[in-house]
């Protein structure tokens, strides 16, 4: 038995302190903020309560299923046929299936078989290989064209990455195209998943899991300092507390681990540093009217400064339509300290671009909401720039939504990587 102190308390944070307790260590969660979930929490939106961020589940995503079937909520489990859409030079089109790309305008017949073979081949393929050392950019081209990279991904990867964009990895973006592209139906129909009630069953029943085995989740508790002597990890301070611990378990975006454990080889705070982080400033809104009938759209369109839209209600029932707005950005741009109403009046003038009916009346309320580290820039060669997730501090173990690379963010992952951490402890 060994005590261990896991520092947040995210969807990663709050698996590993379960997966903890069930191997019989002691357990203690510290989280700054005053709510447990992370980018999964919820908030009220006008009486409705949503995540701060979308989340969806995908028939790969077993972690998430194995997890949810131990808490007993596995009947709590969702599937719904979603669409997709492209708005693109102020037309709304179908997309994400083999009749939309047939039918789709903007690509001639030789661009539209040249991509649905791209698509294939990388639903079919096992594993990222020789990706991890090409460009998003270069890989598209090869298959597709420059055109088609230039008309329909080069918008989105620009409003995402920005200055990053063009080097992008290609195992990154194949393994979203792998995810989404085995959760279907059929080859016509695309469908995903979501946990009844939202993110936050999983977050409670974890929380409650941990509680109940004897563990401690402590919110509002911002750690400080991981302890370190000997080279040896001994605890973790937080503000006038000492937490003292065999291992501790760090969950915290890695721009953070420079100041939380500064007894790091240089070397390895270093790398650290040399990971770049994306902000968000995500926009949702509360709709008497429904956008569209599609889940997603992918924007490519001069007028607009985003990627794309997630119409959630058309996932998960939620009474009235729910919208998130995501604006991707470098914390360091501009726009980024805009004003939340700035944001507000913008995006809402976006939704009313793709669908002309809706009114200010049609707005029941809204929500801004902004994260600092939010998406890790992942170009070719990621992950080997990656330090080590049990570091040079015996006992000390870090990882965050980078470590999930060639994956990107979701829960399935969060899971599976605190549970494996956990493992490495018992080892």
């Amino acid at each position: 038995m060994a005590s261990v102190v896991v520092i947040g308390a995210g969807a990663m944070g709050l698996a590993a302190g379960y997966y903890a307790l069930k191997r019989g260590h002691r357990v203690t969660v510290l989280e700054a903020a005053p709510e447990a979930g992370g980018m999964a929490a919820h908030f009220d939106l006008g009486g409705l309560s949503i995540e701060r961020f979308y989340h969806f589940v995908c028939k790969a995503d077993r972690p998430t299923f194995e997890l949810l079937d131990e808490l007993g909520l596995g009947e709590r489990m969702r599937w719904v046929v979603t669409s997709m859409g492209y708005y693109i030079d102020g037309r709304l089109e179908p997309w994400g299936d083999p009749l939309s790309l047939l039918r789709f305008p903007k690509l001639s017949f030789v661009e539209k078989l040249r991509y649905g073979a791209m698509m294939a081949a990388g639903v079919r393929r096992r594993d990222a290989g020789s990706l991890e050392q090409v460009s998003a950019k270069d890989w598209i081209t090869r298959w597709c064209g420059a055109r088609v990279y230039e008309r329909l991904w080069a918008p989105l990867f620009k409003l995402k990455f920005y200055q990053y964009a063009d080097n992008i990895s290609a195992a990154w973006i194949w393994t979203r195209i792998k995810r989404i592209g085995t959760s279907r139906r059929s080859m016509f129909q695309e469908e995903l998943g979501y946990i009844e009630g939202g993110s936050e069953t999983l977050i409670h029943a974890l929380v409650d899991a941990i509680r109940k085995r004897g563990g401690e989740v402590r919110l509002g508790t911002a750690a400080s300092r991981v302890a370190v002597e000997g080279g040896r990890v001994t605890g973790v301070i937080a503000g006038e507390e000492i937490f003292p611990a065999d291992a501790v378990i760090s969950t915290v975006p890695t721009p953070l681990v420079e100041r939380l454990v500064p007894d790091l080889p240089a070397a390895d705070l270093a790398r650290y540093r040399a990971i770049v982080n994306i902000g968000v400033v995500c926009v949702v809104f509360r709709l008497k009217r429904s956008v569209s009938p599609n889940f997603w759209i992918n924007i490519s369109d001069e007028r607009f400064e985003i990627p794309g839209i997630v119409e959630f209600s058309n996932l998960r029932p939620t009474g009235d339509t729910v919208v998130y707005v995501p604006y991707y950005m470098p914390v360091s741009h501009p726009k980024f300290a805009r004003s939340d109403a700035l944001f507000r009046a913008e995006a809402f003038g976006y939704l009313k671009l793709i669908n002309p009916a809706l009114g200010e009346g049609d707005v029941i309320a809204c929500h801004v909401g902004r994260l600092r580290h939010a998406q890790p820039v992942c170009p070719p060669g990621f992950a080997a720039m990656l330090p080590p997730i049990e570091s040079a501090i015996a006992g000390l173990q870090i990882a965050d939504t980078c470590f999930y690379y060639p994956e990107d963010r979701g829960i399935a992952e969060s899971v599976r990587l605190g549970k494996a951490m956990v493992e490495r402890i018992a080892a």
